[in-house]
């Protein structure tokens, strides 16, 4: 286990953090940065999909801000623990590289052609507002990539996986400032220096595992950065 709170953790250099991203942060058109389809991979979008977005490819480097959804539509989204079912399912003994493969079941087909059946009603995934993404600032993130929404149930907490990729990518986190330009539930834009996918092949992964967890798709209402935030504690991604 990888404590951030722990003195003996390694530097946040040597990991980056998982997440998921859907399309009300990275998407064809959208009003941040006008991508176009190619730019995030539109035309090749596929269930298990894990190219690395053209745009992310070809601007490693290069500083952009992302929008983040807004809330009960949000954008970001952290796992605070791997499924059993993903363990299982091979064909590694690690969940995570195995969604990240994709291995049966949970991207690619299984024995019985079914490439979804293993990514509906994941536990403990968690949508991101103002304070989670604040916790993130200064570190690596690497994320996949949906083409569509990201649907969240909160009795139990759950999200539902299914669905078509655009593919991978990754960054750090520079900054999260509110967003005044538009809804008062918009939640805020971030940041980010874009970096290579597999240039981190080589760093350990790891989960935000104390991720503010939320009561229900509008409370709490949080939309504006704090000024100070807690640690985030992450562990290793099994």
């Amino acid at each position: 286990m990888t404590s951030s709170e722990n003195e003996n953790d390694p530097n946040p250099n040597d990991f980056v953090v998982f997440l998921v991203i859907d399309e009300d942060s990275i998407d064809n058109g959208d009003e941040s940065n006008n991508f176009s389809d190619t730019d995030v991979n539109d035309q090749i979008a596929a269930i298990g999909q894990r190219e690395q977005l053209r745009f992310f490819k070809e601007n490693v480097g290069k500083t952009i801000e992302l929008y983040t959804g807004e809330v009960g539509d949000e954008g970001w989204f952290a796992l605070k623990t791997i499924p059993n079912r993903w363990v299982n399912a091979g064909p590694t003994e690690n969940g995570l590289r195995n969604f990240l493969v994709p291995g049966p079941g949970i991207g690619s087909p299984n024995i019985d052609d079914d490439r979804e059946v293993l990514l509906d009603e994941i536990p403990d995934v968690i949508p991101l507002r103002a304070t989670g993404l604040k916790m993130l600032v200064g570190y690596k993130v690497i994320a996949v990539v949906y083409d569509g929404d990201i649907s969240i149930n909160y009795s139990p907490l759950e999200g539902n996986l299914q669905g078509a990729n655009l593919g991978m990518v990754a960054f750090e986190v520079l900054s999260v400032r509110e967003r005044t330009d538009g809804s008062d539930s918009f939640l805020p834009a971030v940041s980010i220096r874009i970096l290579d996918v597999p240039a981190l092949s080589d760093f350990g992964r790891v989960l935000f595992s104390n991720a503010p967890v939320l009561q229900s798709s509008s409370e709490p209402f949080d939309v504006v950065p704090p000024a100070t935030t807690t640690i985030p504690v992450l562990i290793q991604a099994n």
